[in-house]
């Protein structure tokens, strides 16, 4: 395993440069991790501890997209991968029985062409960063080279961000992440302020007003960030079929 992190740290050297930003960097990887697996998409979602995106990355727009899904529609490998801490592997989308458990996600997700997922938990100790998620069109599961250099991204990756935030707090094992890894504040703070706003606007809770928030973008087939975007620039409101 030494000498295959050592060859994932060097896969990840070659496609970055000192000074990218975060985003941009998460974005490498994701290629990097993409060519090496052999994969149709690699996305990494930096999340905090109570499961909300802070920062989403993919090698392509395709996975961008089902990334972002799995936040639309509150479901899916990724967000199971994270709350259970565990890695995540659907070797099969298009059955029954993932339908079942992701009524939402599933479905979707198959109709833009991914049939395999498998997300991994970017986590050390107690404390966890997010989830790196791989992507395949075909179906089937990763075979025994695959699976643990897929694990090996997913430490190198974690290994990478607490380097490039300087901060070791999250190596204690205490479950306390420095908030600026684990969040783009700006980006949070807007869906938050959205939130707000649609709890006023239809007078329900701030967990239903994220619901509602959800269920239009999933219907619209828009980002999560674009809805509340346009939420708090008034450009959308939820109240207007309202009596």
């Amino acid at each position: 395993m030494d000498d295959q992190a050592q060859t994932v740290r060097r896969l990840v050297a070659d496609t970055t440069r000192p000074g990218m930003s975060t985003a941009v960097f998460l974005h490498h990887v994701c290629q990097a991790a993409a060519r090496a697996l052999s994969a149709s998409g690699v996305g990494i979602s930096v999340m905090t501890d109570d499961g909300a995106p802070g920062m989403c990355a993919a090698s392509d727009p395709l996975s961008e997209r089902v990334e972002e899904l799995q936040f639309i529609t509150g479901e899916g490998p990724c967000i199971d991968a994270f709350t259970t801490r565990r890695p995540v592997l659907v070797p099969d989308l298009d059955l029954d029985a993932t339908h079942r458990r992701w009524p939402g996600y599933a479905p979707a997700a198959v109709r833009d062409g991914v049939r395999a997922e498998f997300a991994f938990p970017l986590q050390i100790g107690a404390a966890r960063l997010g989830i790196l998620d791989v992507f395949r069109q075909r179906a089937g599961p990763l075979n025994g080279t695959d699976l643990p250099l897929a694990l090996t991204f997913a430490d190198v990756t974690v290994e990478a961000l607490l380097d490039r935030k300087g901060d070791t707090s999250a190596r204690t094992g205490d479950g306390t992440m420095p908030s600026a890894l684990t969040v783009d504040v700006g980006h949070r703070a807007e869906l938050f302020q959205a939130q707000g706003m649609v709890m006023v606007q239809l007078g329900v809770s701030l967990g239903e007003a994220l619901v509602r928030m959800r269920a239009y973008a999933y219907a619209q087939s828009r980002r999560l960030d674009e809805v509340a975007r346009d939420v708090v620039a008034q450009r959308l409101r939820f109240d207007q079929d309202r009596p």
